[in-house]
Order: C-alpha cells, then sequence, then structure tokens
C-alpha cells in the first residue's frame, strides 16, 4: 500500500487559496468514463457517497478560521494499492471501489486523527475523497487509487493539524502533538491487512522497502537476512504440507491395498470351503448316468404259449 502527501506548489496542488483547481481535476476522470458509458463515483466523506463538488469546496474553503493568507489551507493525500492487492479488494472495479472507501473510512481516517495526539478520532476530520480508476504513465492492468483532500484545521474550525510537520507527539513548544508519517504508513498497512484478510510477504511491507531505500548498508544486510529466513521458513512450511500430502496418498494405497487383500482372502477361503470334487466329478454332474437310468427302467418277463386246445382225433 503507497500512502504519500504530494507537496504543495503554484499549479494544482497550490494549498494556499480555494481548493477549486484540485477539486476540478479530481473530476477529470469522470468525462472520459461517462462518454464510454463507464459508471463514475462521486465524492464522498465518512459518511455519504455521491457529493457535489460544490459543497466539497464550500466546505473546505470555509473552514479555514484564523489562519494566515498563505498558510496551507488543505492537505492533499494519495492512497494506491498494489496490483495484489486491489484482487484482495475485489473482482470487479465497482467492488474495489466499495472496498476502497471502506479502507478509506474504517482504517486510513481513524489512524490520521490518532496519529496527530491530540485525542481526535475520524469524526473529527473534514474530508472528501475521490476515486480514480487509471493512472498515467502506468503499465499495470489495475491501478485503481484514491485522492483525498483534508482540511488544514478540525471539524470544529478551532484545531489546526498538519500531516507535513516534522514534530512528533510533542509536548513542550508551541507545537503539541506532530505527526508521525511512518508510523500512519505501518498501522494503514496493517490495518488494510487485517481488514481484508491480506497475507502480506515481507518484501511488500513498508519496513522492508523503506529499509532498502533508506536504511544504512548493517540495516539492509540485517533485512536481507530477514528475508532469506523467512523465503526457508515459507519453503520448509510448503515442503512440510506436500510431505504430508505424500504421506496421507500412501496411507490411503496402503489401506486400499489391505482392503483388496481381504476381499481376495474371503473368497479364497470361500472356494476352499467348496468340495473338492475333482475333473470327473465335475464332470459326472453335468454328464447323466445312463446306466442309473437303465435300472429303473422294469425288464418285461417272457409269457409261455400255451397249447391250444382243440378236439382230439381218434
Amino acid at each position: 500500500m503507497n500512502i504519500d502527501f504530494p507537496p504543495p506548489s503554484k499549479g494544482t496542488y497550490n494549498n494556499a487559496g480555494s481548493s477549486r483547481k484540485l477539486a476540478n481535476y479530481l473530476e477529470h476522470e469522470d468525462m472520459e468514463r461517462m462518454e464510454q458509458g463507464i459508471y463514475t463515483e462521486g465524492f464522498f466523506n465518512l459518511t455519504d457517497d455521491n457529493i457535489y463538488k460544490s459543497q466539497v469546496i464550500k466546505d473546505i474553503d470555509s473552514n479555514i478560521g484564523k489562519l494566515l493568507k498563505t498558510d496551507a489551507k488543505f492537505y492533499a493525500i494519495h492512497v494506491s494499492p498494489s496490483e495484489k492487492e486491489l484482487r484482495a479488494m475485489g473482482n470487479t472495479e465497482q467492488e474495489q471501489a466499495e472496498a476502497m472507501k471502506r479502507y478509506i473510512r474504517e482504517v486510513v481516517i481513524p489512524e490520521y486523527a490518532k496519529n496527530f495526539n491530540k485525542g481526535l478520532s475520524a469524526e473529527d476530520i473534514k474530508f472528501y475523497g475521490k476515486i480514480h480508476f487509471s493512472r498515467d504513465r502506468s503499465n499495470n492492468s489495475l491501478n485503481m487509487h484514491c485522492h483525498l483532500i483534508v482540511s488544514r484545521k478540525d471539524q470544529s474550525n478551532k484545531k489546526k493539524i498538519s500531516p507535513l510537520t516534522n514534530h512528533k507527539n510533542t509536548t513542550k513548544g508551541m507545537v503539541k502533538g506532530g505527526f508521525d508519517r511512518k508510523n500512519l504508513f505501518q498501522q494503514a498497512e496493517q490495518g488494510f491487512d487485517k481488514l481484508f484478510g491480506y497475507q502480506r510477504q515481507l518484501t511488500e511491507t513498508f519496513e522492508y522497502c523503506n529499509t532498502m531505500k533508506n536504511g544504512s548498508i548493517s540495516e539492509q544486510l540485517n533485512m536481507q537476512e530477514r528475508q532469506v529466513a523467512y523465503e526457508r521458513k515459507n519453503t520448509d512450511m510448503q515442503t512440510g504440507k506436500n510431505t504430508d500430502k505424500q504421506e496421507e496418498l500412501n496411507e490411503n494405497k496402503v489401506a486400499y491395498k489391505q482392503n483388496d487383500n481381504f476381499s481376495n482372502d474371503i473368497e479364497s477361503k470361500q472356494s476352499f470351503n467348496l468340495p473338492d470334487l475333482g475333473l470327473s466329478s465335475a464332470l459326472g454332474l453335468l454328464t447323466p448316468d445312463t446306466n442309473k437310468e437303465e435300472e429303473q427302467i422294469p425288464m418285461k418277463k417272457k409269457i409261455k404259449k400255451k397249447p391250444k386246445r382243440g378236439f382230439r382225433q381218434s
């Protein structure tokens, strides 16, 4: 997650005057999307969506109590997820936009308020957000990000708050409190992971990127050692999972073999229990016994012929 504060300039980000230029710039993408028939996202704050640009300008420009002409009246903040983070936020642009608004409201603004160490909450911050779906000079397939306009004064128009101050939690002097940008980046990162169940790799963390960019040589070496240990741990865990799966497959194979052998044993025992009649006996079962049939047929008795009776001749 990349969060940055564009420095004030004489152009779009000139924050010593009206917020109109910045608000106009934030709507430039809407015209392109509407021409293509693609939906757009309006301005939003902590509680409301689709807020008119005129209301944004009026609220920011009127919340400047006791500020000098050259003082900053507002600040701009960019919140830009990586491609992997965006995929964790949703499958469509609309899902990702809703997730982004939730992330800003539930994580970024509360952490922003807390980081001033002045007892502020999210409800004390006057801000407006605008989501963009494309980014110039980017080759990424997913480029959704969010622009925030944050008032220099809190909602009560009494406390001055600046995220660009170099004071950090000071208790003495003219500036009380301060702002620790590194702490904000880390807290916003952890809040994202918790909100979306994101499994962040060490190389994706703010700590790693900041150390490799701004740390001393010894700090960079220590971070590289942590990375090697992290990768080894992941490899061992993956190997362990694969080993467990292989053992489970082997156990299943053994169980299948045992069941198969058991079935064969039963069949063998059944065949052995049959009387061993032999080949001739088996043939005898199938071939009729002709001798027995002949014995069963009764023999006809021979009848002696009696001599015919007649007249005797004298």
